[in-house]
């Protein structure tokens, strides 16, 4: 039998910024019982694999104030703005965090961040065709750029190095479809 849904009987907003919204929610369960429930509320993401040939794809490097770490790559992401489709998202990230545009770009998988306490659906792409544009990072981007050979990325993604679920996601299917010459 399938679950049943809960059913939402109020909600409230509890803080709101830029970038989220949290609310609390008073849900009833199946069995009739009322439970509290916290949503976090996000746009959506977006995330582009830049492949600038076959062998090579570009990688930032940044501070991320939650894990308190800078040391980690990752391809080029960021949020959805309201009014933008995820692939507009992911070419306006292109040109912030890199300064590239794609001439192509293909979807390869959506998927949610974290399905238990937030909305948020993640758009993922490969970029290929790439053209130089000029980079306008957001305000609170401060990043290192990097050509990188495909293998070695998977390999950080392989070892653990490589930890953003975007990123991991995005260059595990890249693989997968290069051994299946679907690249």
């Amino acid at each position: 039998m399938k679950p049943r849904p809960w059913i939402t009987l109020s909600s409230r907003e509890v803080y709101r910024n830029p970038w989220l919204r949290l609310r609390e929610d008073v849900a009833r369960m199946p069995d009739g019982r009322t439970t509290i429930y916290g949503v976090c509320e996000l746009p959506g993401g977006a995330g582009v694999l830049p492949f600038v040939d076959d062998e090579r794809v570009i990688m930032v490097r940044q501070y991320r104030y939650v894990q308190r770490e800078n040391h980690r790559w990752e391809m080029p992401t960021g949020g959805i703005h309201p009014g933008e489709t995820p692939a507009e998202a992911a070419q306006r990230e292109l040109r912030e965090e890199i300064g590239y545009e794609a001439a192509e770009l293909v979807s390869i998988h959506s998927f949610y961040s974290s399905k238990s306490v937030c909305d948020e659906i993640c758009h993922l792409f490969i970029g290929r065709g790439l053209t130089r544009t000029v980079a306008i990072p957001d305000e609170t981007e401060f990043l290192e750029i990097a050509i990188m050979p495909f293998a070695e990325v998977l390999q950080l993604v392989l070892s653990g190095e490589i930890r953003d679920a975007m990123t991991v996601i995005a260059v595990l299917l890249s693989a997968r479809r290069c051994q299946g010459s679907e690249a």
